[in-house]
C-alpha cells in the first residue's frame, strides 16, 4: 500500500456519501456501505450512517475499515449539525479518530456560534477561526451538496475546516451518465473535483432517484486510477422526528461553547 494511500483515502471519501422512498431527502435517516479499491485491488469497506434526528439536532458519522497485506487504516468520523432556513447545515462539532499501522491521531472541531469562532485541533496543533454561516466540516458538507443539488443550485463551492486549516472546493456537474457496478445499475449525474492542475482528477456520480446519494467515487494521479469506492447498499429509514432536544444535543451545544476551555 503506497504511503500515501490513507491520507487520499480519506480525503476522497469525504467528497464522495434496499429499498426508496419518494420523499426521501439528504436528511432521510439512512445508512451506505462502500466497497473501497486501491486500482482493482480490494482494500475493505466504508459506511457512512445517518441518524434520526432529535428536534433539529443532527447527527452523521463514517467508519472505515481498510487495509493491505500488514498496513491498515481504520476511520471514525463524526459530525453534529443543525437544519437552519433554506435548507442550510450549521455544523456543531466535528470529531475524526484514526488509527492503525502508523500513528493514530485525533481530530475535533467546534463551530461557537455564539463566540463567533471555530476552535479546531488537529493531532497536537490548535487554531482558530472566525465563525462564518457559510463554513461546514468535512462530513456533513456532503449532506449540504446534496441538498443544494436537489435545489438545482449552480454554484457548487464550499468552504470547511479540515486537518487545523480552512480550505475551498468547488465541483462541476460533468454530465448524466447510467453506472453499473455491482449492486445494480443507476442512472447518476457525475460531478467531478475543479483542480487547477489535471495530474490529480477526481470524479464522483450521484442518483437524484436516492436524493443523491454518491454511487462510486473513482480518484486518478496522472492518469492512473488510485481509489475506487462502489455503493454496496444503501437502506432509507424514515421517521418522523421528535418535537424536542435531547439532553445530549444540549451537552453537545455546551461542549462547542466552551472548547477553549
Amino acid at each position: 500500500m503506497p504511503k500515501n494511500l490513507p491520507t487520499l483515502f480519506a480525503v476522497s471519501l469525504l467528497f464522495a456519501s434496499g429499498s426508496t422512498f419518494a420523499e426521501t431527502t439528504a436528511l432521510t435517516p439512512h445508512t451506505a456501505e462502500y466497497q473501497v479499491y486501491y486500482g482493482s485491488i480490494e482494500l475493505g469497506r466504508a459506511r457512512y450512517i445517518l441518524d434520526a434526528p432529535q428536534g433539529n439536532f443532527f447527527r452523521y458519522r463514517f467508519d472505515s475499515d481498510v487495509g493491505l497485506l500488514m498496513l491498515s487504516d481504520r476511520r471514525h468520523i463524526r459530525s453534529d449539525f443543525t437544519l437552519e432556513a433554506d435548507n442550510q447545515l450549521a455544523p456543531m462539532r466535528y470529531s475524526v479518530e484514526r488509527t492503525g499501522t502508523g500513528p493514530s491521531f485525533r481530530e475535533q472541531a467546534a463551530f461557537a456560534k455564539g463566540q463567533n469562532v471555530v476552535h479546531s485541533r488537529y493531532k497536537e496543533e490548535r487554531a482558530q477561526f472566525a465563525y462564518d454561516s457559510e463554513l461546514f466540516d468535512p462530513l456533513m458538507v456532503q449532506l449540504q451538496f446534496r441538498l443544494d443539488m436537489q435545489a438545482d443550485k449552480d454554484e457548487l463551492h464550499y468552504t470547511m475546516v479540515k486537518e487545523g486549516e480552512v480550505d475551498d472546493y468547488a465541483f462541476k456537474v460533468v454530465g448524466k451518465e447510467r453506472v453499473n457496478i455491482e449492486s445494480g445499475s443507476y442512472q447518476t449525474v457525475k460531478i467531478e473535483v475543479v483542480r487547477d492542475s489535471t495530474k490529480r482528477q477526481t470524479f464522483f456520480w450521484m442518483a437524484p432517484d436516492l436524493s443523491y446519494l454518491p454511487i462510486r467515487l473513482t480518484h486518478f494521479e496522472k492518469g492512473s486510477k488510485q481509489l475506487d469506492i462502489k455503493l454496496l447498499n444503501y437502506r432509507f429509514e424514515p421517521t418522523t422526528p421528535t418535537k424536542t432536544s435531547t439532553t445530549e444535543q444540549a451537552q453537545v451545544i455546551d461542549d462547542a461553547s466552551n472548547e477553549e476551555g
